[in-house]
């Protein structure tokens, strides 16, 4: 007799219009028995039904978010209970910038359930304060602030979907310093001890896409070693985070403006992740804010 699968828990949190709801229908489609706004003192009823179901129910999700309001509180100690019963909820906690959130809450005409008698701003603000803890505490931390709704699905489906040949999902960032870090990095590349491009007038006007930026960028000193090294660390990590259950890393590679030595460097690590089978997705975001 084959012995049921062991019961996967998870936990879907974040900011109000961050994309919880998109996150629930992707855990839906991926055969996860999800629960919306359910009171976190609810979750071990919820497991116990999982548990009795022999295997037909061994994937739950719930939504949890300050609609819950006095319930919202209890979930700390329902996480502690379940982890001193073995089990650990996995948490994906959703977030976007101040101005995504405030457009995403004018474009459906409603009012964040926080703001009361305030603004929209008001009620993102007593949020993110409601939640940084547990922001800080979550397994995946997703910004959902460029991410359209088939990006979000892919993550979402790279972090929660059954095992497949990939053993390992990723995206490269390749960003600008000035123009902040980006806030779903699980590492950060600098590469700001290469000499800028920027200040070498021939080659302004291009890109790290571009053959002579990537040349002038990969030619400097020490450039090729840490390209190298980097990705000698990225194979470390990885293999570590596929033991753990992790199947997606974020890889963050920062310059001063994002699009000169970021990006020659991210197209390069994406190479060498893509070449260790790994499945590799490229942004670059701050391109073209110049």
């Amino acid at each position: 007799m084959t012995s049921a699968a062991p019961l996967e828990l998870a936990i879907i949190t974040g900011l109000s219009g961050a994309g919880r709801s998109t996150a629930a229908k992707c855990l839906e489609d991926l055969g996860w028995f999800v629960v919306d706004n359910l009171p976190p003192a609810l979750l071990a009823t919820m497991t116990e039904l999982g548990l009795r179901s022999q295997g037909a129910v061994n994937r739950i999700a719930v939504v949890v978010d300050v609609r819950g309001r006095a319930f919202f509180s209890d979930l700390r100690a329902t996480l502690d209970a379940h982890s001193a019963r073995g089990m650990h909820p996995r948490v994906l906690f959703l977030e976007a910038a101040d101005e995504t959130l405030v457009r995403r809450f004018d474009h459906v005409r409603r009012p964040h359930p926080l703001q009361g008698d305030g603004r929209v701003v008001d009620g993102i603000s007593r949020e993110r304060t409601l939640l940084a803890q547990l922001r800080g505490e979550s397994d995946l931390v997703l910004d959902t602030t460029d991410l359209n709704v088939h990006e979000l699905r892919t993550k979402i489906d790279a972090a929660f979907g059954q095992p497949s040949g990939t053993r390992l999902a990723a995206t490269v960032v390749s960003f600008g310093y000035k123009y902040g870090l980006p806030l779903d990095a699980d590492l950060v590349a600098d590469c700001r001890f290469l000499p800028n491009p920027h200040w070498v007038a021939e080659l302004r006007p291009y890109t790290g896409r571009d053959p002579q930026v990537r040349d002038y960028v990969l030619e400097q000193p020490g450039a090729e070693e840490f390209v190298e090294q980097y990705a000698a660390l990225l194979r470390l990590v990885g293999e570590g985070y596929v033991r753990e259950g992790k199947r997606y890393l974020t890889l963050a590679v920062g310059c001063t403006g994002g699009k000169h030595r970021s990006v020659a460097v991210a197209e390069q690590l994406a190479g060498r992740l893509a070449g260790d089978g790994v499945g590799v997705r490229v942004v670059h975001r701050d391109l073209g804010r110049e």
